[in-house]
């Protein structure tokens, strides 16, 4: 009989990432959408691993079962390590890719490319009810392009360019994306955990 596990997230992009990456696990993975009058666990921690155990946890309470959850961000070396846990509401509350990306460009509008340089960075919590069972991290260095390309992905994805390639997350796709991003990275360090240890 398979464990089940929550992927504590709503965003549908990040669910299809996730569910692929741990597609080789003995277990059933739930979703936040299986369940009625979820609440929202609101990420209003200082750190990525603070927001990502914060879910986890609360998450796991709440639907009893063990609950993976991520945090994750864009850190920019010359603003100082912003937008970071505020990425996804870099622009405001609403959440909008186009509009964080907008003002992430404009932001740095003058700055040359050598010191566009950033990094993608994930930290995925498992919990299980107020335990955190095991943490995992992933960083992905690259540069801000000076304007987005590309139809894949979401987020910060048309104009983050990762170290070593010449074209954005959103041009290389699924496939490239998949291997190397930051969540890919935290995720497959998440999975050889869960399948050494016997947490259930």
């Amino acid at each position: 009989m398979s464990k089940e596990i929550l992927v504590a997230t709503k965003n549908k992009h990040k669910l299809i990432e996730i569910s692929k990456l741990l597609v080789g696990l003995e277990i059933t993975l739930k979703n936040l959408d299986d369940y009625e009058n979820t609440p929202e666990v609101i990420e209003d921690k200082e750190s990525f691993i603070e927001n990502a155990a914060k879910k986890a946890i609360e998450y796991s309470k709440f639907t009893g079962i063990p609950a993976l959850a991520d945090d994750s961000g864009l850190e920019v070396d010359v603003l100082d390590g912003r937008p970071g846990v505020q990425s996804a509401r870099y622009a405001g509350e609403e959440q909008d890719d186009s509009k964080n990306i907008s003002k992430l460009i404009d932001v740095l509008d003058g700055v040359p490319p050598d010191k566009r340089t950033a990094r993608f960075k994930c930290l995925v919590v498992l919990a299980q009810n107020d335990n955190v069972l095991a943490t995992a991290e992933g960083t992905c260095e690259g540069m801000i392009t000076f304007s987005p390309a590309g139809e894949y992905g979401f987020g910060y994805d048309p104009v983050f360019i990762p170290k070593g390639y010449d074209k954005t997350f959103s041009e290389l796709g699924a496939e490239v994306k998949d291997k190397i991003s930051h969540r890919a990275i935290a995720f497959n360090k998440m999975a050889e955990i869960i399948k050494k240890k016997n947490f259930f």
